[in-house]
């Protein structure tokens, strides 16, 4: 349900009628009163305002009780002297990671106060190419939620050399999607912020796509070396901001910050290191973010973006100033001002009401009472029923090949390794080469250097490709792990102590079309299914969030030391040092391929 300015009656009656609201010549549809008012224009929490609604949008701010000397309202909500903010603008996640539909999305996305949000969806570009785009297209557009889609940019990821994918997004279906979709706002992160820093043909014409129809461009980097060609290749915006110097780079270079807030047990809590240029430099926070990025179902329910604001206050950031960088200045950014991120006249009527933690207590969407004192109400309840049912080719996307080969051969003679280390927050993996001596099994060597298996295998049924490596530091006690979230490809990875294990978790994948599992003693010890492009649920997220909770604990229970969205991330071969994708190990940034053992 993304927006329109105005999609009933004609353009001039609707904007008389808020006009007579706002003067008191016509009566309100809404009247929300008794209320403390923040306003992410001035930054100030105003005292006693009531807030008139006409068609599913904002008429006026009046002072508190004004309505009393007007026409008598349709309907007066009490407040109850909580405060009024604007519902929350997220300008940079992807549904995916969340292991729900859109659909179902938009219920944690409501109860976390959160009305707009900006979409990549890239995973499901790599799986079914414009097709599984699309299909989320049609899924955002009954959900609950505005939902814009930031085009995917790099679908693959990388080469065909280095990775197989099930999708190829070029400039010409890039710039088809623009056209078609009207929800399409800006270009999603350009991942191989290497070939666009090069001068890659390809990454530029895609950049052009966008550029030539005024769209902006997002972006995805890791390296101050990288910032100033990345900022003069047209990209405006990044959430990947790790440290307080290549955030206040970023901000000097032109290019909006999204500051990333996430479960501090993951990879994706960056927001206390990258917020220090305002809490310690002076930078002005006018263009910086907070978004969530990547959020797994039950996180998506506990560290919402309303969790993400309050990380921006324990910061040092004032209140106001935090719930401006959730919702005008994400607005701002995408050139929505004038419609949402604020309580001005004629915006949309995404209303959120707070208590004094800023916990949201009400969602109001257009104008709809969405959420009450936490609940979803029965409006909401009847539209999540109702559901989104995607293609059945999306249900079909896990063809593996054959009986393939998950450990790497025994050594008949000492070599090195070019093993993965892990290393938290899990997002950079460093290189590290380990000599080994000859064994008669793997047994012992792996647990003399503290390896464990990794395996990644092309599930797209294309090439049939599999590749075999050693992860150091995994952890993993014993049994196997495995996902078929292999960013960016999403091709299965698996990880195991042994190949026997390694084969049943591979097995529960394939029979469910998708899924990650956990694996101990030849049994499955936990699994949540993903039928949907092998990425997402057909669930309701409550459902989902419990079946991964089991998960969670499982996971920990097996010793790995990095959460399971980190290990997703061990076949993303655009982040360094080395990554293993289906066609083997790839050293970064040089982008090139290197043997198992030297």
């Amino acid at each position: 349900m993304a927006i329109t300015r105005f999609s009933v009656a004609p353009l001039w009656q609707q904007t008389r009628t808020l006009a007579d609201v706002a003067s008191g010549r016509a009566p309100a549809d809404l009247v929300i009163t008794g209320a403390r008012m923040l306003s992410t224009y001035s930054e100030r929490i105003l005292p006693e305002r009531e807030i008139w609604l006409s068609g599913g949008r904002i008429a006026a701010v009046k002072p508190a009780g004004a309505h009393s000397a007007g026409p008598a309202p349709k309907a007066v909500y009490d407040a109850r002297g909580g405060i009024i903010a604007p519902g929350l603008v997220d300008p940079h996640i992807h549904i995916e990671s969340s292991m729900v539909t859109a659909c179902a999305y938009a219920e944690a996305a409501l109860l976390n106060g959160t009305t707009t949000i900006f979409c990549d969806s890239h995973e499901i570009g790599n799986v079914m190419d414009v097709a599984g785009v699309e299909a989320m297209l049609e899924d955002a557009r009954l959900a609950p939620l505005s939902i814009f889609l930031t085009v995917p940019s790099t679908v693959p990821a990388t080469s065909p050399e280095l990775e197989t994918a099930g999708g190829d997004l070029t400039p010409e279906k890039i710039g088809a999607i623009f056209d078609k979709w009207p929800e399409a706002a800006a270009l999603g992160e350009k991942m191989d912020f290497v070939p666009v820093a090069m001068g890659d043909p390809r990454a530029h014409a895609i950049i052009a796509e966008a550029l030539k129809r005024g769209r902006p461009v997002s972006g995805h980097i890791y390296g101050r070396e990288f910032v100033a060609p990345y900022a003069a290749a047209g990209v405006t915006d990044t959430h990947e901001a790790i440290d307080r110097d290549i955030s206040e780079d970023f901000a000097e270079a032109g290019i909006w910050v999204f500051l990333r807030g996430g479960n501090p047990a993951t990879p994706w809590n960056s927001i206390v290191e990258a917020i220090k240029p305002i809490t310690e430099l002076g930078v002005s926070h006018k263009r910086f973010c907070v978004c969530t990025d990547d959020r797994d179902a039950d996180d998506l329910l506990a560290f919402g973006l309303d969790w993400v604001v309050r990380e921006a206050i324990r910061c040092g950031v004032s209140p106001e100033k935090a719930w401006s960088m959730g919702s005008l200045h994400g607005a701002t950014r995408f050139g929505m001002s004038e419609e949402i991120g604020g309580l001005g006249g004629g915006r949309r009527a995404d209303l959120v009401l707070l208590d004094d933690e800023l916990k949201p207590r009400n969602t109001w969407y257009g104008g709809e009472l969405m959420v009450e004192d936490r609940r979803v109400t029965p409006v909401l309840e009847e539209t999540l029923e109702q559901r989104y049912r995607y293609p059945s080719a999306a249900y079909n996307t896990v063809h593996l090949p054959r009986n393939p080969k998950l450990i790497p051969d025994l050594p008949t003679e000492p070599v090195t390794v070019n093993a993965i280390g892990i290393e938290m927050p899990g997002i950079v993996l460093p290189h590290r080469k380990v000599a080994i001596e000859p064994a008669n099994d793997w047994a012992a060597i792996l647990d003399q250097h503290r390896l464990t298996f990794v395996s990644v295998i092309e599930r797209h049924g294309r090439s049939g490709t599999v590749a075999n490596g050693l992860l150091q530091d995994f952890g993993l006690t014993s049994g196997a792990v495995a996902s078929s979230v292999g960013h960016d490809s999403h091709n299965i990875i698996v990880a195991g102590t042994n190949e026997a294990d390694m084969a049943l978790a591979l097995q529960a994948i394939e029979e469910a079309s998708g899924g990650i599992v956990v694996v101990r003693d030849g049994k499955v010890a936990a699994f949540v299914g993903l039928p949907v492009a092998g990425l997402m649920s057909d669930k309701r997220v409550h459902e989902v969030a419990a079946e991964n909770q089991a998960l969670k604990e499982a996971w920990q229970a097996a010793g790995c030391t990095i959460p399971y969205m980190g290990f997703n991330l061990i076949p993303l071969s655009v982040i360094p040092e080395i990554r293993i994708t289906d066609m083997g190990l790839v050293k970064v940034p040089e982008m090139t391929l290197v043997p198992l053992y030297d």
